[in-house]
């Protein structure tokens, strides 16, 4: 098939969605490279900030904050969003249901190139007079509300134009991602037994489109303030600051949620494999996974709680933060119940998903305090809030990821990856992460602010400076760990060795067709007899027993 559509069709401009998904890998992995790449520049100033003349170490105070403003934009929106949620979410869904491909394959073409059409315009940013966007990632008005203001001009426009291309792209992705769903599932194949992961992309895909409304919204009205003169949000003609906070919150929440359930999906379905055990309480995983999408409503005040709302608001809003908590800490507890007294394979892929696990458990323990309104109001805009922040998402984004693409490599790509440099890539990341954001804890209890070029300029935070000169060596070093991952997949891609259909002799669809798929996946459309967790069952001579493996009637009842 590849041959008869040529080059262009099948590798460019392909409906094919595994095609799709590479270039979204490719895209999101670029983007890692741009993000990577800013956050070393804000740590070498903070060990580095040079107290004599001009006082701002080589970086100046402007530049300082488009590099603060475009890492967060980056690693949130153009690295995590293509990672997590489109390149796996547009691999795996079609495969693990047993799809030839997307329910509208033209559609998922187009939402790439709009995302590609994003990124151009937010590279494009880097460039026009003034530079990129430098009024942080959440674009706080009144200062990105006014062109004249340094830092906030045209690169300004361009960052709410590729935001909002951004949010047009994945609007189509998760209509896709629903439909197919909803309407192409195997024979047999019901709501429950579909994979966990599967789950948590429909979820992501639901809340996503339910809260970026006032966001566009809110972008709209924020361009408008800037280009002809309405005064939304300017307090000098009767606009409110605190609006945009609300719209970017109420959207902005439950995107960490768009972010996290995907990746807590790849660590159940790779702990699970890797433990060839059942998934512990899979249903209410999946209930709880709901609820919590439905929550994630109701908490968006809580980085709020020192702006200026009315402070009868701060309660309601600590008391859901805390109760959102309960339905992830249920999906935690499962996962750690599959791992007990598990046959554990400790696989690269398998230690990515350990190693997310545990850091995902630090940052939510370390959400606790941000979520009291008492205690936020002295660790708020700390570098404990950014060490909190790095240890929820990393966990996901980064272990989580990897995990996956250890995973699922060599149905991607017909190869395996080094097992033993994968290993190495854990242990450096693992080990530098730690080193990084452990201290980032304790240098926000002694009150250092964040988004600040020089806090050195402080005499309350001299004595910081080890510290932090301790920190930039340590994320130097993670950064550089990740050469380790890019040898590897690169050598893998040209040389590694040739995967079998199912390497991990795991249950679901995606395994049971050739690595890497054909065009239209599957020869004949699958039938499934059961969930996807059926591990050391004793339907089967062998550890494991896929979802399209037909038994005696007897033993084919429905569970």
């Amino acid at each position: 098939m590849s041959e008869e559509l040529g080059y262009w069709r099948s590798r460019v401009f392909s409906t094919d969605h595994k095609v799709i998904a590479k270039q979204y890998l490719s895209l999101g992995l670029f983007w890692a490279l741009m993000g990577g790449a800013t956050a070393y520049l804000i740590r070498w100033q903070i060990a580095h900030p040079d107290t004599e003349a001009p006082g701002w170490g080589f970086i100046a105070p402007d530049f300082y904050n488009m590099l603060v403003t475009m890492h967060g934009t980056i690693m949130v929106f153009f690295v995590a969003m293509p990672i997590l949620l489109a390149a796996f979410g547009n691999f795996l869904i079609p495969l693990m249901i047993g799809a030839k491909d997307m329910a509208f394959p033209r559609l998922n073409m187009l939402s790439f190139w709009v995302f590609f059409l994003a990124s151009v315009v937010l590279m494009a940013s880097f460039f026009v007079p003034g530079g990129a966007a430098a009024a942080g990632w959440t674009g706080y008005p009144p200062l990105s509300a006014k062109m004249e203001y340094t830092g906030v001009g045209w690169g300004m426009n361009l960052w709410l134009l590729a935001l909002a291309l951004e949010f047009a792209s994945f609007l189509l992705g998760g209509v896709n991602f629903l439909t197919t769903a909803m309407n192409m599932r195997a024979p047999g194949l019901t709501w429950f037994r579909l994979p966990v992961i599967v789950w948590m992309q429909l979820t992501a895909a639901v809340i996503f489109m339910l809260s970026v409304g006032p966001l566009i919204a809110g972008a709209v009205m924020l361009l408008m303030d800037r280009l002809i003169g309405t005064t939304f949000f300017l307090p000098e003609g009767g606009g409110e600051p605190l609006l945009w906070q609300h719209l970017f919150w109420f959207f902005g929440h439950p995107e960490v949620y768009v972010i996290l359930l995907p990746g807590l999906g790849i660590v159940v379905d790779v702990i699970s494999v890797f433990s060839r055990k059942p998934v512990f309480a899979y249903r209410p995983i999946i209930y709880s996974t709901i609820v919590a999408g439905f929550m994630s409503f109701i908490v968006w005040a809580h980085h709020q709680f020192i702006s200026g709302i009315d402070p009868r608001l701060a309660m309601p809003f600590s008391i859901t933060t805390i109760i959102i908590s309960v339905p992830f800490a249920f999906v935690i507890f499962s996962i750690i119940a599959t791992l007990w007294r598990a046959s554990i394979t400790f696989s690269a892929a398998m230690l990515f998903a350990l190693g997310s696990l545990g850091v995902f458990i630090f940052g939510g323990l370390t959400g606790i305090f941000n979520g009291s309104a008492p205690v936020d109001i002295y660790i708020h805009d700390t570098y404990f809030v950014v060490a909190h922040f790095h240890y929820t998402l990393f966990s996901v984004v980064f272990f989580g990821s990897f995990a996956g693409l250890y995973f699922w490599f060599p149905k991607m790509f017909g190869r395996m990856m080094n097992e033993a440099l994968g290993k190495i890539h854990f242990w450096l990341t693992f080990i530098f992460f730690n080193a990084v954001f452990i201290p980032m804890h304790l240098v926000g209890l002694r009150g250092m602010m964040r988004r600040i070029a020089n806090p050195m300029q402080y005499e309350f935070l001299k004595p910081l400076e080890p510290l932090n000169m301790f920190i930039t060596l340590s994320a130097i070093l993670l950064l550089v760990s990740q050469v380790v991952f890019v040898i590897n997949f690169f050598m893998s891609l040209a040389r590694g060795k040739a995967a079998e259909r199912n390497p991990w002799q795991a249950n679901t669809l995606e395994w049971t067709t050739d690595s890497p798929p054909p065009h239209g996946n599957f020869a004949a459309v699958p039938s499934v007899y059961r969930g996807p967790y059926e591990y050391s069952s004793p339907e089967s001579a062998e550890d494991w027993l896929p979802q399209d493996r037909p038994l005696t009637a007897s033993r084919t009842a429905v569970r």
